[in-house]
């Protein structure tokens, strides 16, 4: 029994402290290797100018409204967005408008570039999630962007950032409120439905339905 609680004392001292720093720096390496990997998708569309725009040839694959965009002006949105994301992302600053910029702009590439034609099941769906394109689509790296992103996006830059000194010296301490209610799902939902709607057009507007009718839902219920 003694030794039990020995070992229960000494793994919530390494947990607490861990605890203690998690909030610092995986937030910090996540920032830097999201950082490179989108400045340098940018950087090459920067470096490669207008004359090396290939969007007009996928545009017919591009999801709905950005099939209907001229290819140069997606073009431009694209590399400025992941530019300007990168750099926001790695200085921490307006973390989650830059998180869930940048999974949109992962996604519709994804709808484009990376995902399949055509599937008849997810065992099919799942043979996409390659590196090389085999004909079933090739996800994989995007997927792990987009997973990489969403840490960012519902826990923010973590204290090692520029959103967490802004809101020390304005006294802001709404981030650090930890609401869980029905609003709170519903946002998830909506915020995961929408990006994954340019992919699953069906399952993720009905993801993003729900999660509406959550935050409703949260308002109508909520105490005046």
């Amino acid at each position: 029994m003694k030794l039990l609680e020995s070992l229960t004392s000494i793994w919530s001292a390494l947990t607490s402290r861990l605890n203690s720093t998690g909030t610092f720096l995986p937030q910090l390496f996540l920032r830097l290797i999201v950082f490179w990997e989108f400045w340098e998708a940018g950087k090459m569309k920067y470096d490669g100018g207008a004359e090396g725009n290939w969007f007009a040839s996928i545009q017919e694959s591009f999801p709905f409204p950005f099939d209907s965009i001229d290819p140069n002006i997606s073009w431009y949105m694209s590399m400025w967005g992941e530019m300007i994301g990168a750099i926001l992302i790695l200085l921490g600053l307006f973390t989650r408008f830059a998180a869930i910029s940048l999974i949109i702009i992962t996604v519709v590439a994804t709808a484009a570039v990376h995902w399949p034609e055509s599937w008849n099941s997810l065992s099919e769906l799942w043979k996409g999630y390659a590196i090389s394109n085999d004909g079933f689509g090739n996800y994989k790296l995007p997927l792990i962007y987009v997973v990489m992103l969403m840490p960012l996006l519902f826990s923010g830059a973590g204290k090692l950032s520029l959103d967490h000194l802004i809101a020390k010296l304005t006294n802001y301490s709404g981030g650090d409120d930890k609401t869980s209610d029905l609003g709170s799902w519903g946002l998830m939902l909506l915020a995961t439905g929408v990006p994954l709607s340019f992919l699953m057009p069906i399952f993720g507007a009905g993801l993003a339905f729900i999660g509406l009718l959550a935050l409703a839902a949260n308002k109508f219920l909520s105490p005046v």
